[in-house]
This record gives structure tokens, sequence and C-alpha cells, in this order.
């Protein structure tokens, strides 16, 4: 999961304020290749050592060989494809890349459990030394993967990144949009390992996914329905992409956020009450 961060890092730390006349291409740039080579191969590796060991357990490797292998491609989809250059001259091209990422790659790797797996990547003593440090660090990873904390930290970045001075300031800064970046990735990682974790009791999980959806939708609403563009960065374009106006674009990236945001929280929380009362009609 720590490699996927890093990725994104260098990945999203891009400047808006130039225009950009040249068609969108795929972004091949090796500092993102590497890491997102290396989180695969590492899984699968690791992946293929555990079922040499024992065939126990075979379908369940297989479900996160799945899932896995989903979130890694929509990852890979967002920051190699050239929907990510898209991004640096149109706000609902952006937008979309953030909600392929953190309601999609982010849930399905999260779901994997990839880290168990990738530490059998590892020789055996580099491994004893992995599991040592994890053991280490539980305490504060159970802080923060909280359900009320990784729902409000989540929330947080996404109102505070969206006003619009700092989020000027992330167009205009390869440090300031890598630090947006990676706050919303690893919130969103932190916030699905919250809402799938056993720790997390099902009615606090549906609560907190449905607190989510008003919070985003909320935000993304208030996008869809101003009038003129918040963001400099963006109204430096005369145009969006296909004839839109920058406050056209603007309210396309609000129903984005609104609109399937809100619907993947809801149904994740609706599928958790319908696990919750499933009992009680047996």
């Amino acid at each position: 999961m720590a490699i996927m961060a890093l990725t994104s890092v260098q990945a999203w730390a891009h400047d808006t304020s130039v225009a950009h006349d040249e068609p969108p291409d795929w972004t091949l740039d090796p500092l993102i290749l590497f890491p997102l080579l290396s989180a695969a191969a590492a899984f699968a590796i690791g992946w293929w050592r555990l079922t040499q060991r024992s065939r126990r357990g075979e379908g369940a490797l297989r479900r996160s060989a799945g899932l896995f292998g989903s979130g890694w491609l929509i990852l890979a989809g967002a920051l190699l494809s050239p929907l990510h250059q898209a991004g640096e001259r149109s706000f609902s091209a952006h937008m979309f890349e953030h909600e392929l990422i953190m309601l999609l790659a982010a849930p399905l790797l999260v779901a994997s459990q990839p880290l168990t797996i990738m530490l059998w990547a590892f020789p055996v003593t580099l491994r004893k030394r992995i599991g040592a440090l994890v053991v280490a660090v539980q305490r504060p990873w159970r802080t923060l993967s909280a359900p009320v904390f990784a729902t409000v930290t989540q929330a947080a970045a996404l109102w505070l990144w969206h006003a619009p001075a700092l989020f000027d300031r992330a167009l205009s800064s390869d440090g300031w949009h890598a630090a947006q970046h990676l706050s919303f990735l690893v919130t969103a990682l932190l916030f699905w390992a919250a809402m799938l974790g056993h720790r997390t009791a099902p009615g606090i999980a549906a609560l907190c996914l449905v607190v989510t959806s008003i919070v985003s939708g909320a935000l993304g609403a208030l996008m869809a329905f101003a009038n003129s563009p918040w963001y400099a960065g963006y109204a430096r374009f005369a145009f969006a992409p296909f004839g839109m106006s920058p406050a056209e674009d603007q309210q396309v990236a609000g129903l984005l956020m609104w609109v399937p945001g809100g619907l993947v929280h809801a149904g994740v929380a609706l599928v958790i009450v319908r696990r919750l009362l499933r009992p009680a009609h047996a």
C-alpha cells in the first residue's frame, strides 16, 4: 500500500497553470511505472509462494488476487492513461481520476489484504524484521484506522483541499499538488480499511458511510450549482474539453463527486445493513 502512495506522489505532481495545446497522452514515467510494477511483482511472488505451501485457503487467495488485480489495474489506468494528462486542463477529468482512485482502486486494494501476501515475497530474515515492525506500529495503526477518525480525516482532506486558496496553490506548485493528492489517497485507504475491517461494528461502518456520502455529496453539490469557477488554475483556460466553459467543467466535476460518490458510499452502507439484518430473518 505504501508503494501505491509513493507512486501517486510523482504521478500527481503536475502544473496546470500552463496551457496545454497537445492532446493528452500516456504517462509512461519510470518513476510511476517502477513502483506499480514492483507492487504487482511483490504481490505475485508472495501469492505464488503461499499457494505452493498449502492448498488450504486457495479460494481466499484467488479472491485476493482478483481484488488486488482489479484495484491495481484501475490505479494504473488512472495514473498512466491519457486521463491523467487530461486532468491538467479539465477539472472534470481531474475529478474523474480522483473518483477512480478513491472509490474503486482504494477499496479494492484494501479488500484484497495485500500486505500479508506481499510479505511472503521477501526472504525469511527480512520478512521477520518487517513483521516485527508491523507489530510495533499496531497501536498507532488502530488509531488511524478507527472508523470515526478515518471518516473525519477523509472529510477534512476533501473540504480543506477543495478550498479555492489551497486548491489553487496545489495547481501552481508540484510540491503542494503532491501533498494534496497523497492526502486524498492515504485518507481513502484509511477510510476503507476502517469500513471493511473486522474490528469495525457493521452499524458504525454503515453510519460512517452514510455520513461520508452526505459530506462529500454536499461539496459536490456546491460545485455543481456554482455559476462561476472556483479555481483560477482552471479558469485560465478559455474552454475546457468538449466545448465546455470552465464553469460548466466545474459543474460536471461537482456532479461526479456528488452522484457516483454518494451512490458508492450509500450502496456499500446498504450492503452492510443487509448483512447485519440477515440473521434476524433466517
